[in-house]
């Protein structure tokens, strides 16, 4: 088990984060708190391998904490402010998770950290992740089956979301939130309000534009999710 502890000035921020915690077989929550000198006491007396770390707060900003540890245990920085992302991996943090937080990009992170710590054990008995999802189509009663290697797209249309699965369009009565949150982050992400892509399928970016294998449609990069798009792709530019 991981030994970490959850580092934030707002509670609410906290409870989402211990929440999480409780879900990952490999994590144990040895401790919260709003005021991160108190963390810091801690992670120099006690066996902390991880800190779920907040980026803004009033006694001690998160990258003065990670100075002050000099890496004697591995973070995650969790922030509303996405331009704080370079500077994190300036640091080498295991990942930087933008707030609101989703569940499986929370479990992708970890599954980081447990790499990144050794703890490749517990990590490799965490089950599979599947690759499928089902649907509700318009017809009542019934599920429909979408393989995630069949989805080129996922378009948001008004009340309902759009698979694109070659030439056919699988119209499902759903929200982008919905759908995303039932993907795996590690595979999909949400480049616009009303797109998410496959990752691997990108062939290239143009400006605002992304460039899909298979795909003539025009997938727009939303200004919202520029900054983790070039966080997910980054290590592979040169």
């Amino acid at each position: 088990m991981i030994r970490c502890i959850i580092v934030d000035d707002e509670q609410p921020a906290i409870d989402v984060l211990v929440t999480y915690v409780s879900q990952s077989p490999l994590l144990q929550l040895a401790g919260t708190f709003t005021n991160p000198l108190g963390a810091l006491k801690m992670v120099s007396e006690d066996d902390i391998q991880l800190v779920f770390l907040d980026v803004q707060m009033p006694e001690l900003s998160g990258m003065d904490f990670i100075h002050a540890i000099n890496g004697k245990s591995q973070v995650i920085l969790t922030t509303a402010y996405s331009e704080f992302a370079l500077k994190g991996y300036d640091l080498d943090v295991v990942d930087y998770l933008v707030k609101p937080i989703r569940l499986p990009r929370f479990l992708q992170a970890v599954q980081k950290a447990a790499a990144r710590i050794g703890d490749k054990k517990e990590a490799a008995e965490v089950i599979p992740a599947p690759d499928h999802i089902f649907v509700k189509t318009g017809t009542r009663g019934k599920l429909q089956r979408i393989s995630f290697a069949e989805i080129g797209y996922i378009e948001g249309m008004k009340n309902y979301v759009a698979f694109a699965c070659g030439k056919q369009k699988i119209l499902v009565y759903a929200s982008m939130k919905e759908i995303e949150e039932h993907l795996p982050a590690d595979r999909f992400m949400r480049v616009h309000k009303s797109f998410i892509i496959p990752i691997n399928n990108i062939t290239g970016i143009e400006g605002n534009t992304i460039h899909l294998k298979d795909v003539d449609t025009e997938i727009l990069i939303g200004e919202n999710y520029k900054a983790e798009l070039m966080r997910v792709i980054g290590g592979n530019i040169i």
